[in-house]
């Protein structure tokens, strides 16, 4: 097995030896090499792909669809995603020159970041957020301005933003949305939408809005930034969470057309062009699939409904998600503010996984963040490990 040279050891990119790997992937894999641990940690649907959706796959397969599409995409697909936007949330986006089909969502998020930075410029990501955002932001040149805004029910006001704002100066250069968000499901109200885009737009600024969990509402219809501030906005979304299509690696990007010009080089960089038969499922689900995600949404609201109840029971405070699906858990006061400790106590002697809240940044210290798009059976066996764990630490 060949070793790197010693010489070279130190020669790699030294931004991206700034930064850790995933939190949530470190604490998945150490976990799962704990025996008859119930995994809750990563956001991956319990469903299947549904089957007109697999249908198309197989089909481009069968069709001997192998070659490079589009770098941009198929146009089928791209004018599905100007279909399912249009058709959900009155978005009108020009299929072709205003979207990209990505390789999930991430590396839309990626292909945003590394578009838009230059070494400098600053972020302002509103935290707890996925874990994601601080490494790429590092890894583009750019610094993270970090907002906890644990104490305002996890949402950025526009008022906040504002004083953010002036104490940053003129080197910030985009706000990072994700609403619904991971990992505290919580949903912006339209009216705080509509006041954080008149601040930004009053600064001049970018704003990503990952809204890849907007068809995961319960009781609340998600509002695109994009309806107030299209001029400003890239909307980045996916297949993965709505058609349980993680596996598949099918987002998308939708912006004005002199940027996604820019970012279509970076996404050609980054991968060339996104596998063909994904994009044909991806194509499918968007065309004649946008009801498909109802079934799954009346799952996940029941689970996050069992869920609240269950912490109810053992005495712990959680944010109430209004979309996604996680439940972010303010630990017991017996571990103060040590998520890391409890979440690995949890694990090794409750036999259930979570991720620390501090991976996701300021904010984030003192909860723990389970997913529950797991079957109904094993989150039933993993609050009843938990309120039994709980109870014993009391």
């Amino acid at each position: 097995m060949p070793q790197l040279a010693s010489d070279l050891s130190q020669q790699v990119n030294q931004r991206l030896n700034q930064v850790g790997p995933s939190g949530i992937r470190e604490v998945a894999q150490k976990f799962s090499t704990i025996p008859g641990l119930i995994q809750l940690t990563l956001g991956e649907p319990d469903m299947n792909v549904p089957e007109h959706v697999k249908a198309a796959a197989i089909k481009s397969i069968q069709d001997n669809d192998s070659h490079y599409s589009p770098q941009k995409g198929t146009m089928y697909l791209r004018e599905g995603i100007h279909h399912y936007l249009m058709a959900s949330q009155g978005l009108d986006y020009d299929p072709k020159t205003e979207i990209i089909a990505t390789v999930g969502a991430t590396e839309a998020i990626c292909a945003s970041l590394f578009t838009i930075l230059n070494p400098g410029d600053k972020v302002v990501i509103p935290t707890p957020a996925f874990a994601l955002y601080f490494p790429l932001v590092t890894i583009a040149g750019a610094t993270t301005v970090q907002v906890d805004t644990s104490n305002s029910d996890f949402i950025l006001t526009p008022e906040r933003l504002e004083k953010v704002l002036a104490e940053e100066g003129d080197s910030v250069k985009a706000v990072l949305l994700n609403y619904p968000g991971n990992p505290t499901g919580v949903e912006y109200p339209q009216a705080m939408i509509e006041g954080l885009a008149k601040v930004i737009a009053d600064h001049h600024l970018f704003v990503i809005a990952d809204e890849i969990y907007s068809e995961l509402t319960y009781g609340v219809k998600h509002y695109s930034i994009a309806n107030v501030i299209p001029e400003r906005t890239i909307l980045i979304n996916g297949l993965s969470k709505s058609h349980a299509m993680t596996g598949y690696r099918m987002g998308y990007m939708a912006g004005p057309a002199e940027l996604i010009a820019s970012a279509t080089k970076m996404h050609g960089f980054m991968v060339t062009s996104p596998s063909n038969p994904a994009q044909a499922a991806a194509a499918e689900a968007l065309h004649n699939g946008l009801h498909d995600p109802e079934a799954m949404r009346k799952v996940y609201e029941k689970r996050r409904d069992f869920v609240q109840q269950s912490m109810d029971e053992m005495g712990l405070s959680m944010a109430t998600p209004s979309g996604a699906f996680y439940a972010f858990v303010k630990i017991p006061d017996s571990y103060g503010q040590d998520d890391v400790k409890f979440a690995y106590d949890l694990a090794e002697q409750g036999k259930v996984g979570g991720v620390p809240g501090s991976a996701f940044g300021a904010g984030g210290e003192g909860y723990i963040r389970f997913s529950y798009a797991a079957s109904d059976d094993d989150l039933a066996e993993a609050m009843k490990r938990m309120k039994a764990f709980v109870a014993k630490k009391a």
